[in-house]
């Protein structure tokens, strides 16, 4: 009786990502610090100590619990008005992911339309369009954030506005170069035949086949949105206080980077693991979604 061989079950979409992406170890880590921030920032009033903007008097400018005259109940220390530093970054945390996806959302979506637009059109729409995207690309961003949010007002809703007008750029050129390599493709010329209206092609039948570099470059958004909004909560224009956003504890800490360095350290260390596990992540999600870098 001979063997018979049976051959692997092929793998799901889904599976077939996942295989890949777990082979990048700092994608993997990346991903689980994020879900566990995730979780901190979810539920910040039940895993916050003590509520980020109350004073305590009897505790200022604790140091953390394991140096000397720290307090376990104040684990990483106070500020110099008794408010709980643990506290303030987790709520801050909380702020900075949160309005980072909500401004990735707001860029994304304003700068795949317009992308879609000039890819698909081209023409006079891809000249008008991709002429004030490089001018928008010839000022600095930062510079052009500080610009948009000092003629809006400063504060956190404006601060968000302006980092996603600024971001929009990245999106519409990386959806047009996407649009332009898929839309004489054949599967489009047969939904043409088929007699799929305009607004179907673009955002039913191309823009499905354009989503792998535009996941890859929302997780990168995410960071850079996270460290745009920091820089203008330190330059007192985004978040006022006492909001506790990340930026402006930095910002507010400024005078106390001899006497107590933790109030400093803190939340630059928040900001930099935060940024460094969602490029991590995105680092991986590109070698998981590109067939190139597939082995």
């Amino acid at each position: 009786m001979s063997n018979v061989e049976t051959s692997p079950v092929p793998l799901t979409p889904l599976q077939e990502f996942w295989h890949y992406f777990r082979q990048n170890r700092g994608a993997y880590v990346g991903l689980v610090f994020i879900f566990i921030v995730f979780l901190a920032c979810v539920f910040a009033s039940v895993v916050a100590p003590f509520d980020p903007i109350a004073q305590n008097r009897d505790a200022l400018l604790l140091p953390p619990a394991w140096f000397d005259g720290g307090d376990w109940q104040f684990i990483l220390g106070t500020d110099d008005i008794g408010r709980d530093i643990l506290s303030r970054i987790i709520y801050g945390a909380r702020l900075s992911v949160f309005i980072g996806l909500l401004i990735v959302l707001m860029s994304c979506v304003l700068g795949v339309i317009l992308g879609l637009l000039a890819g698909y059109y081209g023409g006079l729409v891809d000249i008008f369009i991709m002429r004030l995207v490089d001018i928008m690309l010839a000022i600095p961003s930062l510079l052009l954030t500080i610009g948009v949010v000092t003629i809006l007002g400063p504060s956190l809703v404006n601060a968000a506005i302006a980092i996603a007008v600024v971001s929009v750029p990245s999106y519409v050129r990386l959806t047009r170069a996407s649009v332009l390599s898929e839309k004489n493709r054949d599967y489009v010329t047969a939904s043409k035949v088929a007699g799929a209206g305009v607004w179907r092609l673009m955002f039913i039948v191309i823009l499905p086949n354009c989503l792998a570099p535009l996941i890859v470059q929302m997780t990168m958004g995410i960071s850079n949105a996270i460290l745009e909004l920091a820089a203008l909560g330190f330059l007192g224009i985004g978040a006022q206080p006492p909001t506790p956003e990340l930026g402006t504890m930095l910002a507010e800490s400024r005078g106390f980077m001899q006497s107590a360095n933790w109030l400093v350290t803190t939340p630059g260390l928040a900001i930099l693991l935060l940024v460094l596990a969602f490029n991590l992540m995105g680092d991986g999600l590109r070698d998981a979604l590109d067939p190139k870098l597939k082995q």
